[in-house]
């Protein structure tokens, strides 16, 4: 008895799942929770400093869903949290921390610290390891000592201490830049060597915005605008830049 071979089998152009179809299996649609909304997070630490600056756009695929949208939540005026990813997840993360923040101070009469709140940060992304914040995360600021201090995660709360970094849609355009001209000593020099940029602040302001320009070029996800923080013993001042709408 002759078998029917089916279109796919037989070299049609049909895809695999037309092909399915026709052999009358039955498809599943797929769904993903997760999206990536884009966007780009860079902090450098100084001597007495720190930059903290992230871009305002925020996509889906090819579609631009606001040109407004802040990666950044200031907790104190010693630490700023920056996340880009998801946007649902990091509206998640940076409430619980704000919330987490509000308890510690109450319980406390002082602000967070930066060590406490990066080991927060931390604690926070482990826990939900098992379904995690699509989140790319750093938190930043100066420690007890006055000292800018960056700290960078992966998905699931490992960290490490570090002069500068970069996150998001934009890393790999970035982070080569800062390598090169930042110049920081690696993490596994021992004994350990200051991994805090020399550059005098107003130096480093222009290397970020000159490095979110050059990524603006070629991320269509980093655009509109930078938001940026600059972290200093006197509190915490404000700046943007303009990148192109395109």
């Amino acid at each position: 008895m002759a078998t029917t071979a089916s279109p796919y089998q037989l070299g049609n152009p049909l895809s695999k799942v037309q092909a399915d179809a026709a052999d009358g299996q039955k498809q599943h649609a797929a769904w993903s929770p997760y999206d990536d909304n884009g966007g780009t997070v860079v902090a450098v630490a100084g001597e007495d400093y720190c930059i903290v600056a992230g871009s305002t756009r925020m996509s889906t695929g090819f579609s631009i869903l606001t040109r407004d949208a802040s990666m950044m939540m200031q907790l104190s005026d010693k630490v700023v949290i920056a996340s880009a990813g998801m946007q649902a997840d990091r509206k998640a993360l940076h409430k619980l921390l704000q919330a987490r923040h509000v308890m510690y101070v109450h319980n406390h009469g002082r602000p967070m610290a930066l060590s406490a709140t990066a080991q927060l940060l931390s604690n926070t992304l482990y826990y939900k390891r098992f379904f995690p914040f699509y989140t790319f995360n750093l938190c930043a600021g100066l420690d007890e000592q006055g000292r800018g201090a960056v700290y960078n995660y992966d998905a699931i709360g490992s960290y490490e201490r570090s002069g500068y970094f970069c996150q998001g849609s934009g890393k790999e355009l970035i982070q080569p830049v800062l390598d090169n001209q930042l110049k920081a000593a690696s993490p596994l020099v021992l004994p350990p060597q200051n991994t805090l940029t020399a550059l005098p602040l107003e130096q480093a302001l222009d290397l970020v915005k000159d490095a979110f320009v050059s990524a603006g070029e070629r991320d269509i996800y980093t655009g509109d605008q930078v938001e940026i923080l600059i972290i200093t013993r006197q509190g915490v001042r404000r700046d943007s830049l303009q990148l192109k709408l395109d």
